[in-house]
């Protein structure tokens, strides 16, 4: 399915606001109701949109500790990658994996309760013997720009 700029439009409506009326979608985009809500059965049966997601605020429930981390691994065959990111993906805490080029080999986000409960599983991570070599840790003291959605009509632009 090749993507016209309407199809952007639409995407990038949907990812600031998953809540939004068909009708009011239409509007934004252009369209009349109809034809916006086949476009956007259409981006989902085509795997466009994965899913809607609630935007938690979290500082709401309580304190959490966010960390970065620059893992660098051992050895850089493939069978190592997968060990690592098969450990990896079971952790909940981690948020985001990124496989990167330059000094280290992935960048890791962690979310937790606290210093305490992401040093514990950086240890069990480093005693499982799952190839890593080090890791250094970001904690992030303020977040002043945080975004839930990327720039979809500059990006693309149609």
């Amino acid at each position: 399915m090749k993507l016209d700029r309407i199809d952007i439009k639409i995407l990038h409506q949907l990812q600031k606001n998953g809540r939004i009326t068909n009708v009011e979608l239409a509007e934004l985009v252009n369209l009349s109701p109809s034809p916006c809500l086949m476009r956007v059965k259409k981006l989902q049966a085509e795997g466009y949109i994965e899913g809607y997601t609630a935007q938690i605020n979290v500082s709401k429930l309580g304190q959490t500790l966010t960390v970065f981390t620059e893992v660098t691994l051992k050895n850089h065959r493939q069978v190592d990658f997968a060990r690592f990111l098969a450990a990896v993906k079971k952790i909940e805490q981690v948020l985001e994996c990124h496989l990167v080029s330059g000094g280290y080999d992935y960048m890791l986000k962690f979310v937790t309760s606290g210093i305490g409960e992401y040093q514990e599983i950086m240890e069990k991570l480093t005693d499982m013997d799952i190839g890593i070599d080090k890791y250094f840790s970001y904690v992030v003291l303020k977040s002043p720009i945080v975004r839930a959605h990327m720039p979809l009509t500059t990006l693309f632009q149609l």
